[in-house]
């Protein structure tokens, strides 16, 4: 394990990831849920993964949002080896350069919509006048500036997700990490959102990478991975 960022490889890709394995164990029960996943996301591009429900997809979410580390296998963003490096600089580089949104939006439901949005940039050490600014103008930017001040529970189904998405690129991110991101919205809603994540990767050359089970949805990315058993089966 290295205390900063590792090894560089020559690339125009923003996020690469080669032979990623990792394996969940249970008592003496192992069981591997990737097994030597490949791929590379393109700057401003939507890349959906989709596959049956235990493939591994979350998984391979999750390992590239540096929130765990794989068993096997390398993570490169920029160029640069990340998935060795130590907790401090990936939790630097989650509030960087990573953007997550799920499918349960986690907003506080105490908090206002402004104030939730808000957190990321106060946790990267943003002042209070700054932060309320960005987030202000990151709620604003998914036509939500007039209900900044509402709290999160006030929200419809819909506004809530939009208020995740503000929340996931406050710090402007390279990549944004979507785990079902419209799994628990009508298709009126759904198509919005997706229509606003599209919007900003043209507009703000964002890369999106999300995991569904709306083949509807994933139709409209520019690049689909399918995955079984942990592994990736084709890529359109």
């Amino acid at each position: 394990m290295t205390s900063s960022l590792g090894s560089e490889i020559p690339s125009k890709s923003l996020l690469e990831a080669f032979d990623l394995r990792h394996s969940f164990v249970e008592g003496d029960l192992t069981t591997e849920v990737l097994s030597g996943v490949s791929l590379k996301v393109e700057p401003g591009e939507i890349t959906a993964v989709v596959g049956p429900s235990g493939c591994g997809k979350s998984t391979l979410l999750y390992l590239l949002g540096l929130l765990d580390r794989p068993d096997q296998g390398n993570i490169f963003l920029r160029g640069k080896e990340v998935s060795g490096c130590d907790d401090k600089t990936r939790t630097t580089l989650r509030n960087q350069e990573i953007g997550f949104i799920f499918q349960f939006h986690f907003l506080i439901k105490e908090l206002s919509a402004l104030e939730n949005v808000a957190l990321p940039l106060r946790k990267a050490g943003n002042s209070i006048l700054e932060s309320r600014k960005k987030a202000q103008a990151s709620l604003t930017k998914l036509g939500l500036g007039d209900k900044s001040h509402r709290f999160a529970n006030k929200l419809s189904g819909g506004e809530q997700q939009r208020v995740a998405i503000a929340r996931a690129i406050v710090n402007s991110p390279s990549i944004v990490l979507a785990d079902e991101p419209t799994g628990n919205l009508d298709s009126e809603n759904s198509n919005k959102v997706f229509n606003l994540l599209s919007k900003l990767a043209t507009d703000e050359n964002l890369s999106i990478l999300l995991v569904t089970h709306n083949n509807e949805l994933a139709m409209k990315c520019n690049r689909v991975i399918e995955m079984r058993d942990g592994v990736i089966t084709n890529s359109l």
